[in-house]
């Protein structure tokens, strides 16, 4: 029964000391690394290599924060998966706005679950190779979609103005992958009726945090 109170005791003690600090504005930036998943084409020609977001936030006296910015990802082809020799990328860039919770636990540990909603901008930049590997043509597509991003980060505070997370989200944008957005005229032993399932991609990475203001109580 001591332990049970002195676990309780330390807890009550925490969360005490977390209330005295409540971030107002801050400023927010994510670097991770895209996994494509979902839709077959997409999750087995291309391969993400980053995802970028910052954004401004401020959280209110009740945990509840809202946000605005933009972000950045970019998946290459690989070229051991599609028929013909290809070498290109898709670039994504859209504007967002989050709404979201955030408290600290503790003085130093906190929590931030949030949803980002915006719109995107998808362009395709590929090239088609002989065995030689000259270019034989070019091809170029885009698309304007809805973007969706669940997301949850664990925080770390290093000092009273800045702090580092832990971060996981996860992607779905409002188009279906299609073998045509990079040049490929064939389905390539893909199920076309799997393409218009909506491309979707789980982000893992690292963030960091500047706090412009806090409130204490």
């Amino acid at each position: 029964m001591k332990i049970v109170f002195y676990i309780a005791a330390f807890i009550l003690c925490n969360n005490s000391i977390a209330q005295k600090i409540i971030p107002k504005y801050t400023f927010n930036i994510e670097l991770g690394l895209p996994v494509s998943i979902a839709n077959e084409p997409f999750d087995q020609v291309m391969q993400g290599l980053v995802a970028v977001s910052s954004y401004g936030q401020y959280t209110t006296p009740f945990n509840l924060n809202f946000g605005i910015g933009g972000r950045y990802s970019l998946f290459t082809i690989n070229q051991f998966k599609v028929p013909v020799p290809l070498d290109g990328s898709v670039h994504t860039a859209a504007g967002f706005i989050k709404v979201g919770y955030d408290k600290f636990l503790t003085d130093r540990f906190a929590i931030d679950f949030g949803v980002k909603v915006g719109y995107s901008y998808n362009a395709s930049s590929v090239k088609e190779l002989n065995p030689e590997g000259e270019v034989i043509d070019r091809y170029y597509r885009n698309n304007t979609a809805a973007i969706i991003e669940p997301g949850l980060g664990l925080i770390l505070s290093a000092d009273e103005k800045s702090s580092y997370r832990f971060y996981i989200g996860y992607t779905i944008q409002g188009y279906g992958f299609k073998p045509d957005f990079i040049g490929l005229e064939t389905n390539a032993g893909w199920d076309p009726g799997g393409f218009n399932k909506l491309t979707q991609y789980l982000i893992v990475g690292f963030g960091y945090t500047f706090y412009f203001k806090n409130n204490r109580q």
